[in-house]
């Protein structure tokens, strides 16, 4: 129905991308460059999505806490790799007051440092561990080239931190994030397969022994990384003298991690699900799961019969809303509610209510059907949980069909311009990293043939690992 108002995807899927964000109302960019304005309808998905995986941070045992925005320019600069991996961007103040600081204050692009130093004084006993922290906040790094939701100057995010008493406690609980939050999240929530899988030393986070992933393909064959999980060992532990005393009264050095998700996933849900009608919205995340929408009143008074069912879905725990604005065209109304994704329309007019009907249009299937107004509520319900499926099972398969065995680099690049290339990690190695690299195309996790996350990236410890090699936003 939108397909007039859209770039095609198969033309151009970039542009797509931002035609859908403009038209479905999601946001737009803001004053400053690199900066976004979330609109209402895509702030209530990020809500949706905020809180579902809030809930899974904290049945992980993680606190909510804040922290500062601004950052002494002291604390970065005390763990080596961390501060040079996130100098290009950085955002600096160096006036406030109306005069020059004794110390510049960094704007937060993350918080490792800052919580490293309240951690430092919050330990003294083993007793105090583990601490397990999150919070909810903005970010701020200067990105030469953004892209609304992928990659903005300011971003919103969820960014945990916690201190441990061993290295094994610290990994367990970094993989516990990648599955049960991130993973679990994006498949049940958001119907989107990703691939958990360990970082190269190349891609690794700075200051970080290990980074753990979560990567989905887009709906270009693109790979989006939708979240991180970090073990820093005892490296931040030594900058900011995060110690505690064990049962033995021995003083310890504590093991950190920290962990991230972010308005990213909003973005890869667009791509990953989206038409040329526009939005595809996974009905578990949806603002509005069910748009009663009265065509025209009339006979058989269709305003009425709206106002009812909308009642009796809601009863039902349906997010529903009544768009009742015949004042408007109907089709206008209709080319709205596609392009923003909402998953079912209940479509109520005089004509089909003679005949004690309603039209039910379901936006992932694509379907428009008659429908008894006595099944409308049953209907409905059934159509939302078979919805997710849907979209989940389309997302593998696309991904599955996009991804290919190969057994060179140079096949990878190949694989690469229109999907996933899996490849051994022995055939490609620090040398096979640059050789991708110049072709634009990087190594996005390694895993084990069975899917788990490996230990190390040492292909001499673990010689079936395989590489996931793809271009990626």
């Amino acid at each position: 129905m939108a397909r007039t108002v859209l770039t095609p995807r198969e033309q151009d899927f970039p542009q797509w991308y931002q035609d859908v964000i403009a038209k479905a109302e999601l946001a737009e960019n803001g004053p400053v460059r690199g900066t976004m304005v979330i609109r209402p309808w895509g702030y209530a998905i990020w809500e949706r999505m905020q809180a579902a995986m809030d809930a899974r941070i904290k049945a992980a045992g993680a606190r909510n806490a804040y922290f500062p925005l601004f950052i002494p320019e002291s604390y970065l600069s005390r763990e080596a790799d961390h501060v040079e991996g996130f100098s290009p961007e950085l955002a600096v103040v160096t006036h406030a007051g109306g005069k020059q600081l004794e110390e510049p204050i960094i704007v937060r692009p993350t918080s490792e440092t800052m919580v490293g130093e309240f951690m430092a004084k919050w330990i003294n006993s083993h007793r105090d561990l583990p601490l397990l922290l999150n919070q909810w906040a903005n970010v701020v790094r200067w990105e030469l080239r953004s892209r609304l939701f992928l990659r903005t100057t300011e971003f919103l995010w969820q960014e945990g931190h916690t201190a441990h008493t061993s290295e094994a406690e610290a990994r367990d609980y970094a993989r516990r994030i990648l599955h049960e939050a991130y993973a679990d999240f994006l498949r049940t929530e958001l119907a989107i397969p990703v691939i958990p899988g360990r970082k190269t030393r190349r891609e690794r986070f700075a200051g970080a022994v290990n980074t753990m992933t979560v990567e989905g393909m887009m709906g270009d064959g693109k790979a989006l990384q939708l979240g991180t999980s970090h073990e820093f060992g005892q490296n931040f532990s030594q900058a900011f003298e995060i110690t505690f005393t064990d049962a033995e009264q021995r003083s310890r050095l504590a093991w950190t991690t920290s962990w991230g998700s972010s308005t990213r996933m909003l973005g890869g849900m667009i791509m990953c699900h989206g038409d040329d009608d526009g939005l595809r919205v996974p009905p578990r995340v949806a603002p509005t799961q069910a748009m009663i929408t009265v065509v025209k009143d009339g006979d058989g008074s269709p305003a009425a019969t709206a106002a009812e069912l909308f009642d009796a879905l809601t009863a039902a725990g349906v997010r529903a809303e009544l768009d009742d604005r015949t004042d408007l065209p109907y089709g206008r109304r209709a080319v709205d509610h596609e392009l923003k994704g909402i998953p079912v329309r209940v479509e109520v007019g005089p004509r089909e209510l003679a005949d004690g009907r309603v039209t039910l249009v379901r936006r992932i299937l694509g379907s428009k059907t008659p429908c008894p107004v006595t099944d409308v509520v049953t209907e409905t319900v059934r159509a939302l949980a078979d919805d997710h499926d849907r979209l989940l099972a389309e997302a593998e398969r696309f991904r599955d069909d996009r991804t290919v065995e190969v057994a060179s680099v140079g096949d990878a690049i190949e694989a690469a311009r229109s999907g996933w290339a899996r490849i051994p990690w022995r055939l490609v190695g620090e040398t096979g990293e640059d050789e991708l690299a110049a072709q634009g195309v990087t190594v996005r996790c390694l895993i084990h043939p069975d899917g788990r996350v490996p230990d190390t990236d040492d292909p001499a410890a673990e010689p079936d690992l395989l590489a996931i090699a793809a271009r990626a936003y």
